[in-house]
């Protein structure tokens, strides 16, 4: 057995940090999750949380809690690979990020936390094929928006019996709203309360913790983060509602405003599988990342919150113009956009996913004449979208595959060389999630549903159903399975295929499969 150091690049705890005494009830309520799969390593996480619905979660406010960690090649645990000690510290949470490497490629390992008399659930994580592996088929899950008080999330139940590579996860894992005592359209039982804590908007470190803590009770979330591991992103919600780099939505201070983002990504490193590379440094934290897996995929995931230009015309849904339009504004960030250019040149991948957060193509509304579009998604930024498929091109970086969600339905979308000719060339193709709960039960046509497909001749599926999808990457198709449920504001809803799509290799486009 080897030991692996835990926090590499984090600020150390002193030596003689005092050491909290013994933890006299369950402190592993929030689960365990696993992260960032490598072909060697992979991140596992759990936070210690014996009260989490209380301020510190029943720890104490200062102190260090030492925690055992075992990855082993079996359920049972008879073949140990590696293990350890860290430390669980009050200044991050209490939560624990072991970055285990030596690991190998291609492989399901299974992992547990242990403390004083105390011992976690099990999880269950796999690594990254082999960089130069020829791999046959990778299996994937698309999920994002789980505003908790949204309704129940069945659908991660869902999720986390589906046979797996790992989860993409691309934002609003919380919500900074209010939330009333029965949790809204969870509408919990007679004599269920949640606690007032958790009814004003979040402002503060301790506030985003809770958040946190709230959505990690939910056995199906636990679940769905022992089964796979997860590859994160943010959206907005993890700190305000549509903000844009330094610029709140509206109503806050600048200064005030980078405060309480400096706390909401404190909070979201520590309740995230993700390595020390990725915790913040105040206000700023580097999300953005590239992950290959053997030689049929470079994922690239992005960041399109913290570097963005404002949004032009409010952050709603108006008609485009010069402001919108001009060839300066960014969704990304330069240094960003340069790192994912660069990415496109190098890669040598039968896919080049790109996992990020809002609607990438063009979503008319109207058929005829000028139509509104969403200003906080890509298509309030046309020049960056087009800067970004300019470099695609001119990298022959081939099969491109985008992956959203925030809009809370499903979309399949063909991504043109030019949205206002249906004629010109289909370079890509996006995959847009719907919600896990936000926006409660939803419906699967809505209103708008001939009008919007009659519109954007590019879109080959609409629903509003909540749900997921399923991805299944092989050299020579990618097939995407758009789950939907029924129900979320009632626990136990079946899940169904509203659609299966399939586009191939070297000849993008969606098709029924």
């Amino acid at each position: 057995m080897t030991s692996v150091g835990a926090f590499a690049g984090m600020p150390r705890v002193r030596a003689d940090g005092q050491r909290v005494g013994r933890i006299s009830e369950f402190p592993f309520t929030l689960g365990v999750a696993s992260g960032d799969p490598m072909p060697s390593s992979v991140v596992l996480w759990t936070r210690l949380a014996p009260r989490p619905y209380e301020v510190g979660s029943g720890l104490p406010p200062a102190g260090v809690v030492e925690v055992q960690w075992d990855i082993a090649g079996d359920e049972q645990f008879r073949n140990i690979e590696r293990s350890g000690l860290t430390t669980a510290s009050a200044d991050f949470g209490y939560s624990v990020h072991v970055d285990v490497s030596g690991l190998q490629p291609g492989r399901s390992y299974w992992y547990r936390f242990r403390t004083g008399a105390w011992s976690s659930p099990v999880g269950r994580t796999r690594t990254a094929p082999a960089a130069d592996a020829s791999v046959r088929e990778l299996r994937l899950g698309l999920a994002s928006c789980q505003q908790y008080d949204g309704g129940y999330y069945t659908a991660h139940a869902h999720l986390a019996r589906e046979e797996l590579d790992a989860v993409f996860f691309v934002g609003d894992y919380i919500y900074e709203n209010a939330i009333d005592a029965q949790a809204g359209e969870r509408r919990l039982p007679a004599g269920s309360r949640l606690p007032e804590v958790f009814g004003h908007e979040l402002k503060t470190l301790e506030d985003y913790r809770l958040r946190y803590a709230l959505a990690r009770t939910d056995p199906d979330l636990r679940a769905a983060h022992a089964a796979h591991p997860w590859v994160v992103t943010w959206d907005d919600h993890e700190v305000e509602n549509n903000y844009a780099a330094g610029v709140p939505q509206a109503g806050e201070a600048p200064e005030g405003f980078l405060a309480r983002r400096a706390a909401a990504y404190r909070a979201y490193w520590e309740n995230m599988p993700l390595r020390p590379a990725q915790s913040p440094s105040g206000a700023d934290m580097r999300l953005y990342r590239r992950l290959l897996f053997g030689r049929l995929a470079q994922f690239d995931v992005l960041d399109t919150r913290q570097y963005r230009s404002d949004q032009a015309y409010g952050d709603g849904w108006q008609y485009p113009g010069p402001e919108s339009q001009d060839a300066s504004r960014t969704m990304t960030g330069a240094a960003q956009e340069r790192w994912l250019l660069d990415g496109f040149r190098t890669s040598t991948a039968t896919w080049n996913v790109i996992p990020q957060q809002v609607a990438f193509s063009r979503r008319r509304l109207t058929l005829t004449g000028p139509s509104r579009l969403s200003m906080d998604a890509w298509d309030g930024y046309p020049a960056s979208r087009d800067r970004v498929l300019q470099g695609a091109r001119t990298a022959v970086a081939g099969n491109l595959i985008v992956l959203s969600g925030d809009s809370h339905i499903h979309l399949a979308m063909d991504i043109k060389q030019d949205f206002d000719d249906p004629r010109s060339p289909t370079v890509g193709v996006e995959i847009l999630g719907s919600s896990i709960t936000s926006g409660a039960d939803g419906m699967e046509k809505p209103e708008d549903w001939a009008e919007l497909l009659a519109a954007n001749p590019h879109m080959s599926y609409y629903a509003k159903r909540r749900g997921y999808v399923v991805i299944t990457l092989t050299p020579t198709h990618a097939r995407a399975d758009y789950r939907t449920l029924a129900y979320v504001t009632r626990p136990g809803a079946p899940v169904t295929t509203g659609a299966s799509l399939v586009t191939r290799a070297g000849a993008p486009g969606f098709h029924p499969a």
